[in-house]
């Protein structure tokens, strides 16, 4: 039988025989959790966070001669798709030190028969989901299953953080820690901003903040290189787009150089553009490039992960579907399309190259327009400041907590007054006040004040101080409809008689019609015939095809990126080119200094333009595309107030445009400044926007989370219409007779936090007040206003006519631009 410390000198064994030597932070954290203390690891990616947690119980269990009987370690992933590979990095840890435990996972992929046995019988480490987690205790029996548990691990905690899914973690956790007082749980994470609080809402309000928790970092910062690929011609008047595609040469060139690549884009629809233009470009690598995102078949990505392991690929063309730790050799090449938008992304997606201890990493960012330049070189500074983009958490998801109250009561059933407890202890529920629990569980008992004469809401029965669901149909449906990930609605893409490609939004697909071309999944894809929820297609050969565009691929700009690249900008107005990429946009900055001004964290830049549309106005606060979206509506808003005008919106991550025909007077200073105000903001903005109609929308994903809407059983799914129609019905019936219902008011705190970014628009508005207003009138478009015209124009004509007018604007831009300078 082992003795004290012989799991760490198995451990160290191990290691040896593996040349390697553990790490001091990875001895520190296996030393914390035989302490019994719960904390953090945060180190850069590839660093070996994994064994520093998970070789801590394994240890332990060595030195006890634990062999097992029974669920030990909990390891909780934020994608399905890491488990596996999780799984085979654990089990190798465990036959290294000789521990005979078995490592499973339970994901929504695991099979029906492993389902069944695990909820007979857990194996000794489970790696699962939250989503899956919460299922567990919806079971008969769920406390019993984890009455062995000594240890839980969270990996990539920053993913879960600020969403949620990270809250419903919460309380499960809470449940947990409830039934086993004094379990350790350790968070892994690499890349973020606010790490203490991170903490502090892992370990929940019993640990957060007090001396149990231990925040260990990785014992030296991983060395980087952020490169940005300089176009050897810029255009003065760039626009979105379009540059990337155009130095598919010197990329190729730069995948050469190297036997193993990642290319990440921001969006699922680039991701597809540059797989065709590799392949295109060179035939002679059709069978070593992949192209991987998360709408493409799970199977088909399966594929393709295994071919990264072995070695298969000179390139996989990917997005956030591989910013995670897909377990594969490190490459050789990492290369980013378009900016990045944050510095926490661009280090996550570089850490893939160089991926284990020790090894340094470098990243080629390839600007999709001119200005994005300035975005790498700011965001190389920002990593080098440390500057990382924090994820902060949320709080009162009455939707979250109603579904677990439910899961609760399909399993064992609840007290109210523990369960109150435990989500108290809780960071998102910390405030919870008695009224609105006891709101809650009338919500699920009763269906509330409204729906309380329909017998669907009633799901919960109270008998003798115990919340239960009795009814197995209910049971079924709601265990069915468990989690809190939401998205654009999805038709599944078949062949008649073949498998499944992917997934796409039943948005696009609305837009097609059968004979329509599109490019998916790296092919050309006729649409035949949409049937139940299914677009049947086929091969297309030698015709023009659309691509599909994702509503998830805005990603606004961090305001961690964005502050630097305005100190960036000021430097360059006193004529400080220092970062090659800056220096490579040279001819862009000095026209926009030549014919306006730049905007900086001092200064805010307002220029008004005339042209035949009518008088435009830009400003150019760099807060990011949907602060932007809020201010925008805003100011128009305000605007309207003052004089009878309507006007055309477009904003993008730098700026926006007002666009308005109708005669309207010159603004000064001081008339900016009161439109500017942040006074009367909330009210302002819901009074600018179609608040209503946001909020509704916002509600379809609140009922679904809270069980208000059912999305259908397999197979027979409703559509993003019906879903829509059904949550808007409850919306307008709740907001007629029931206006202060705590979802309605959940639904207009959503839109106004998420959607629409109030708390960023707020302190844009805040900055404005101590900054000084350039006021411009410059006489032609300048390098900063183009791409506002030029969004505004893309959604507005057809894809022929807009290019055809932006190409025309660019020549009369440049001619402009040169007569002036012909002049000076």
């Amino acid at each position: 039988m082992p003795t004290a410390a012989d799991g760490l000198a198995a451990v160290d064994a191990w290691f040896a025989r593996q040349g390697w030597s553990p790490a001091p932070f990875q001895r520190r954290g296996w030393a914390a959790f035989r302490d019994g203390r719960s904390g953090l690891i945060h180190s850069p990616t590839g660093s070996g966070k994994s064994l520093a947690a998970w070789l801590g119980p394994v240890s332990r269990a060595l030195d006890r001669g634990d062999r097992g009987g029974g669920l030990r370690v909990l390891w909780i992933t934020p994608l399905r798709a890491l488990a596996e590979d999780t799984a085979g990095n654990l089990r190798e840890a465990l036959d290294g030190v000789g521990l005979d435990w078995r490592v499973e996972t339970r994901t929504g992929d695991t099979g029906s028969a492993a389902r069944a046995r695990q909820r007979k019988r857990l194996p000794e480490a489970l790696i699962t989901t939250p989503e899956s987690l919460s299922l567990l205790l919806s079971y008969k029996h769920a406390a019993q299953r984890f009455q062995h548990l000594d240890a839980v691990i969270v990996d990539e905690w920053h993913e879960l953080l600020g969403s949620k899914r990270g809250v419903q973690l919460e309380l499960c956790l809470a449940w947990l820690r409830a039934r086993r007082p004094g379990l350790p749980v350790w968070g892994l994470s690499a890349t973020l901003g606010n790490l203490d609080q991170a903490m502090a809402v892992l370990l929940g309000g019993a640990q957060g903040g007090q001396p149990g928790g231990e925040r260990i970092a990785g014992d030296s910062p991983k060395t980087l290189t952020v490169r940005g690929l300089c176009p050897d011609q810029v255009d003065r008047f760039p626009w979105a787009g379009h540059l990337g595609l155009a130095q598919l040469q010197p990329v190729i060139d730069y995948l050469e150089e190297g036997r193993t690549a990642l290319l990440f884009t921001n969006t699922r629809a680039q991701a597809e553009l540059w797989f065709e233009a590799l392949a295109k470009a060179r035939l002679d690598w059709i069978t070593e490039i992949g192209l991987h995102h998360g709408s493409i078949d799970r199977r088909l990505r399966q594929k393709l992960e295994q071919g990264l392991r072995d070695g298969a690929f000179r390139c996989v063309v990917c997005t956030s579907s591989l910013d995670l730790g897909v377990d594969f050799s490190p490459v050789d090449r990492v290369v980013q399309v378009g900016s990045p938008k944050g510095v926490a992304r661009l280090m996550q997606r570089a850490g893939r190259s160089g991926h284990r201890p020790g090894a340094d990493s470098e990243i080629l960012c390839v600007p999709s327009h001119a200005f994005e330049l300035v975005e790498i070189a700011a965001a190389r500074r920002a990593w080098a400041a440390g500057r990382v983009e924090a994820r902060p958490p949320l709080t009162l998801c009455l939707d979250v907590l109603v579904q677990h109250l439910v899961t609760l009561a399909v399993g064992d059933g609840f007290q109210a007054p523990r369960v109150l407890a435990e989500a108290r202890a809780t960071h998102a529920f910390a405030g919870l006040t008695d009224t609105q629990f006891q709101w809650c569980l009338d919500f699920i008992t009763r269906g509330g004040a409204v729906l309380e004469h329909y017998p669907q809401f009633r799901r919960v029965v109270e008998d003798d101080g115990v919340y239960r669901v009795t009814d197995q149909g209910l049971a079924r449906r709601h265990r069915m409809a468990v989690g809190t990930i939401t998205s654009d609605y999805q038709m599944r893409v078949k062949y008649p008689r073949g498998g499944s490609i992917g997934t796409i939004e039943e948005s696009f697909v609305a837009r097609l019609k059968p004979g329509d071309v599109f490019l998916f999944s790296g092919r050309a894809l006729e649409l035949i015939r949409v049937r139940d929820m299914t677009a049947y297609v086929r091969a297309a050969k030698g015709r023009r095809s659309l691509v599909p565009r994702w509503q998830g691929g805005r990603l606004p700009l961090s305001t961690e990126l964005a502050d630097t690249v305005l100190d960036i900008l000021e430097e360059v107005a006193g004529g400080d080119y220092r970062d090659q990429e800056v220096q490579a946009i040279r001819d862009v900055l000095e026209v926009q200094l030549d014919q306006s001004a730049l905007p900086s964290r001092r200064q805010l830049l307002i220029e008004r333009s005339r042209s035949r549309e009518g008088t435009h106005w830009f400003l150019f606060p760099f807060a990011g595309r949907l602060a932007h979206e809020g201010l925008a509506s805003l100011l128009a808003w305000r605007l309207g107030q003052r004089f009878p005008a309507t006007f055309s919106i477009s904003v993008n991550d730098y700026g926006l445009e007002l666009l308005t025909a109708a005669k309207v007077p010159p603004l000064h200073e001081d008339d900016w400044r009161a439109l500017l105000t942040p006074e009367s903001l909330v009210e302002d903005v819901l009074a600018a926007l179609n608040a209503g109609e946001l909020a509704r929308r916002r509600f379809r994903d609140i009922a679904r989370i809270s069980g208000l809407v059912f999305q259908g059983y397999p197979g027979k799914g409703k559509t993003g219409k019906q879903l829509q129609a059904s949550s808007g019905l409850l919306y307008d019936t709740l907001d007629r007779y029931d206006p202060d219902h705590l979802l309605l008011d959940q639904a207009r705190r959503e839109v106004l936090e998420s959607q629409l970014e109030i708390g960023r628009l707020r302190a844009v508005l805040e900055r404005a007040r101590d900054q000084a207003l350039v006021l411009t009138t410059p006489e032609r478009f300048t390098p900063l206003a183009f791409p506002l015209w030029v969004e505004r124009l893309r959604n507005r004509l057809s894809t022929e006519s807009w290019r055809d007018r932006v190409a025309r604007m660019t020549e009369r831009l440049e001619k402009h631009a040169d007569r002036r300078a012909g002049d000076a």
